[in-house]
């Protein structure tokens, strides 16, 4: 019966007093380097084994780091936000810090919000019409959408650039678990709301907007 190669690893992974018996013998055993070129000690090779991986893990370990440094500074902008929220007395002051903060310190090039709760203020655009499909789709986003699709009455709410945005975020705002009202993000770069991206902070920013307005409209 022929030994396979994974047999030979089982037993060796049984037996690693092999390796202590028979150092002289796995000293001299050569084998081919992994880039090609000239035969290598098995020792030699196991070295640029853990090198790899010491490389893959840096690399790792690198990403963490960018991705905890982003974080931090998303969540600086989104307690400098609340903080402004805060400080809002009005309606139109809400309505005027969300879309300063969202253009100058998260980069949203184009935003549009509808309202439809409380006594409706005519001097606002945010109280502009919306149709009950618009109520309903703010009363199922659970959480952000985000993507390339929006309904034509909504890319109507963001002006003459509407034609040339390709991804969008929708986020429902709410009081109480009711919707009444939605945030509208877009953008030119169709990567900019995508699918998969994740919306925490994008939900916790809907989640203050929704606080500072409906105490404003209470």
């Amino acid at each position: 019966m022929s030994l396979q190669s994974a047999d030979v690893a089982v037993w060796l992974q049984a037996n690693p007093q092999f390796f202590e018996d028979y150092a002289d013998l796995v000293a001299e055993i050569f084998i081919p380097h992994p880039h090609g070129g000239r035969a290598i000690p098995i020792a030699e090779r196991q070295i640029l084994t853990l090198r790899e991986k010491n490389k893959l893990l840096e690399g790792k370990l690198g990403e963490l780091l960018q991705f905890g440094e982003e974080n931090d500074q998303i969540s600086e902008k989104v307690h400098r936000l609340t903080v402004a929220l805060l400080q809002c007395s009005d309606l139109a002051g809400v309505l005027g810090t969300l879309n300063y903060h969202l253009q100058e310190s998260f980069r949203v090039p184009h935003l549009a919000v509808r309202l439809w709760g409380g006594e409706p203020d005519a001097t606002l655009s945010e109280f502009g019409a919306v149709s009950d499909d618009v109520r309903v789709l703010a009363n199922s986003l659970n959480t952000p959408y985000c993507g390339p699709y929006v309904t034509d009455e909504v890319i109507g709410w963001l002006g003459e650039s509407a034609p040339h945005l390709k991804s969008f975020a929708q986020a429902a705002l709410k009081t109480d678990g009711q919707p009444f009202g939605l945030l509208v993000l877009a953008s030119e770069d169709p990567q900019r709301f995508y699918p998969e991206m994740g919306t925490l902070y994008l939900a916790r920013i809907a989640e203050m907007a929704s606080a500072a307005m409906s105490r404003c409209l209470d």
